[in-house]
C-alpha cells in the first residue's frame, strides 16, 4: 500500500509569481505548483508531482495499447547512423537530430522516432505470415534539436512519447491495424479528459497514406486547424485543399496594358498605388526546387504556403530565391517578375488562378506592372497546386460553408506508413503461398509530456491547475488549516482515506499560514481539497471541489464514506 504523501517531507517549491521567461499558461503554473524545473533551454527535470502526473498518462495509454494486443518493448535512444542513412531520414531530419561520435569516431544520433529500429527488429524476429500482424509500442524519451523550445514541457528538445508501429502482410490488415490504433486513441484521450478534435493531416516526412492527427484545442497550441460549423470536417491547414474554380470567359477582358508603377515591388504598395484590392493582383513568389528557380502565383491577398508546396513537390527541396538568385537573370526582375513572357521557368499557380481570370502583376521590367494579364491567354500554368495559407472563411471542401479558424496543441498523430520503411529494409515475410511478401507498416504516435502540457491549458483556471482526477497526483489534498489538533485530525483522516485506497496529499507543514496552504491547494490543482479547520474538534471537516469551487461540511465519518465510495 502506497504511503501518505505529506508535504512536510515532499520535495516541492511552490512560486507565487511567473517565471519571467513563461508565455504559456501550462509553463507558468506547472512551474509554479512544483511540478517541473528547468534544467536548460528546452530540458526539463520532472519533480515528484509532476513524475506523478505523467506516470498517471502512461497508465492510461499503457492500458488502453494493451487492450488492442500490442506489445510494449523498450528499444535504444541512443542510434546508429546507418540506419537512418538506409532511409534517408538522417538528412531529411537536418538540424533537427541530435548527432553525435564515440571514441572510434563511429556516428550516432538520438533518436527522434523509432520507425528503422522497429523494422529492423521485426525483420530479424518475423519471418513468416503466421508471426504477423504484430504491434509493437514503446514509451520513451526522444530526442529533437528544436531551434526555438519554448512552451515550457510543450516543445522541448527531450520529451516523452508514446510510439507504436503495426506490421501486416496486406492493405486490409494495415487498414485494421490503422483502425485500432485509432479507436484506442479516442478512448485514450477522453479517460485522460482531453476535449480533442481528429483532423486530415499531411504525412510529411513519415510517407505513406492516411494520417490523422489528433489536435486539444488550446491559445497556446502551435497548430492552426480549420472546422467546418455546418458539418463535421475538420483537418490541419496543410491538408485543406480548395475546389478548383471552373474556367472563366475571358473574352471581355482587353489586351495587356503596362502602367507605371515606380517604387512599388510589393503587393500592398502596388495596390495602394493603384485604388485596387490586393486581391485584384497576382503575386509571384520565387522558390527554388532541387536548385532550380520555380514561380508560384497566388492572388495578392493570399500568401503561399512553404508547407503545402513542399508536401506538393516532396521528396524536392523547396527553398526560398535569394538576391544571388538574381544575378544573370535579366528574365527575373525582382520585385516585378510576372507569369506572361516568363522563358525557361516553371509556374506553378493556385487553383484560385483559373483559366480566364485577368490579374495586375508585375510586367518583368522594373517600376512597371501590367494589368488585363489572362491567365490561359498570356500566360500558361505548368502545374495547379493549392498551395495557399488558408483563412478563416474559406470554404469547406466537403459542404462550401465558411471554414473555422482554431488554434490546438497536437497530442497524437497516426499515419499508414505503407511499405517505405520496409522496402528500405527489404522487410519480407514467407507468404500463404510460400513465395516472399512485403510487409506493409503503420506507425502511430502520442506526446505524453505534451498531453500534461495540454491538459494543463484546457483546465486550469485563475486559480491555479485543475487536473481531472485520473491523471491528478492525487485524488484528495487534505489541508491542516495549523493548530495541532488540526493536523492531528489532518493526518487520521487521511491514514483511513489511504487505508481504503485513495491517494492522499495531506498538507502538514508547521510554520506555514492557513491562506499560503489554501493557495497551495488551488494552485497544484488536485480535484478534491479536504480541511481541517475551524470546527476540527467537533469532528467536522470542509470538502471543496477544486473545480466547481462547491463546498459541503462533513463529519470525518461521513467525508472518509464519499470519498471511499
Amino acid at each position: 500500500m502506497a504511503q501518505v504523501q505529506r508535504m512536510s517531507r515532499l520535495m516541492i517549491k511552490t512560486l507565487r509569481d511567473d517565471p519571467a521567461d513563461a508565455e504559456t499558461l501550462n509553463h507558468k503554473l506547472l512551474v509554479r505548483a512544483g511540478y517541473v524545473r528547468r534544467t536548460a533551454a528546452g530540458i526539463w527535470s520532472w519533480l515528484p508531482l509532476g513524475k506523478k502526473v505523467l506516470e498517471n498518462i502512461t497508465h492510461v495509454v499503457r492500458e488502453e495499447m494493451d487492450a488492442i494486443g500490442a506489445q510494449e518493448v523498450l528499444l535504444p535512444a541512443l542510434l546508429p547512423k546507418e540506419s537512418y542513412d538506409a532511409t534517408g531520414r538522417y538528412d531529411e531530419y537536418g538540424d533537427l537530430l541530435f548527432r553525435l561520435k564515440d571514441r572510434k569516431g563511429a556516428d550516432y544520433l538520438l533518436g527522434p522516432t523509432h520507425e528503422e529500429i522497429f523494422t529492423q527488429i521485426v525483420k530479424d524476429q518475423c519471418s513468416s505470415y503466421k508471426d504477423l500482424p504484430v504491434i509493437l509500442y514503446q514509451i520513451q524519451t526522444k530526442y529533437r534539436d528544436e531551434a526555438r523550445p519554448r512552451a515550457g514541457v510543450l516543445r522541448g528538445r527531450e520529451f516523452q512519447m508514446k510510439d507504436s508501429y503495426s506490421f501486416d502482410t496486406t492493405d486490409e490488415g494495415l487498414a485494421e491495424s490503422y483502425a485500432l490504433h485509432r479507436a484506442a486513441y479516442i478512448k485514450i484521450f477522453e479517460r485522460l479528459g482531453l476535449d480533442h478534435r481528429i483532423v486530415s493531416a499531411v504525412s510529411g516526412a513519415m510517407g505513406g497514406s492516411a494520417s490523422e492527427e489528433f489536435l486539444a484545442p488550446a491559445p497556446a497550441g502551435e497548430d492552426t486547424f480549420v472546422d467546418c460549423p455546418a458539418c463535421d470536417y475538420a483537418a490541419n491547414t496543410e491538408a485543406v485543399s480548395f475546389v478548383a474554380t471552373e474556367t472563366v470567359d475571358a473574352s471581355a477582358h482587353g489586351p495587356v496594358e503596362d502602367l507605371d508603377t515606380p517604387d512599388t515591388p510589393t503587393i500592398e504598395t502596388l495596390a495602394a498605388h493603384l485604388g485596387v484590392p490586393a486581391s485584384a493582383t497576382l503575386k509571384n513568389l520565387l522558390v527554388k526546387v532541387d536548385g532550380e528557380i520555380v514561380a508560384v502565383g497566388v492572388p495578392g491577398d493570399r500568401e503561399v504556403d512553404l508547407d503545402k508546396l513542399g508536401e506538393h513537390l516532396s521528396p524536392a527541396v523547396v527553398e526560398l530565391v535569394t538576391a544571388e538568385d538574381f544575378v544573370g537573370r535579366d528574365d527575373l526582375v525582382r520585385g516585378y517578375v510576372g507569369p506572361q513572357g516568363l522563358e525557361k521557368v516553371r509556374y506553378i499557380a493556385d487553383p484560385r488562378v483559373a483559366a480566364g481570370t485577368a490579374w495586375i502583376t508585375g510586367a518583368n521590367k522594373i517600376n512597371t506592372h501590367a494589368k488585363n494579364v489572362v491567365a490561359g491567354r498570356d500566360f500558361e500554368v505548368d502545374d495547379y497546386l493549392d498551395v495557399v495559407v488558408v483563412q478563416e472563411g474559406d470554404p469547406c471542401p466537403k459542404c462550401g460553408t465558411g471554414l473555422k479558424l482554431d488554434r490546438a496543441i497536437e497530442i497524437g498523430h497516426i499515419f499508414q506508413l505503407g511499405r517505405k520503411f520496409a522496402d528500405a529494409f527489404q522487410l519480407d515475410v514467407l507468404g500463404q503461398q510460400g513465395k516472399p511478401v512485403r510487409v506493409t507498416m503503420g506507425s502511430y504516435g502520442i506526446g505524453v509530456s505534451r498531453a500534461v502540457a495540454a491538459l494543463a491549458e484546457q483546465t486550469a483556471d485563475d486559480k491555479g491547475l485543475c487536473w481531472p482526477r485520473e491523471i491528478a497526483p492525487a485524488d484528495v489534498h487534505v489541508v491542516a488549516a495549523g493548530k495541532a489538533l488540526q493536523t492531528e485530525l489532518a493526518l487520521d483522516v487521511s491514514e483511513q482515506l489511504n487505508a481504503a485506497g485513495v491517494r492522499v496529499l495531506v498538507d502538514d507543514r508547521a510554520g506555514v499560514s492557513p491562506g499560503v496552504k489554501f493557495t497551495d491547494a488551488e494552485l497544484i490543482g488536485v480535484p478534491t481539497i479536504l480541511v481541517a479547520g475551524r470546527r476540527s474538534a467537533e469532528g467536522v471537516v470542509e470538502l471543496k471541489d477544486r473545480r466547481t469551487g462547491e463546498r459541503e461540511e462533513l463529519t470525518v465519518a461521513e467525508a472518509v464514506a464519499r470519498l471511499t465510495a
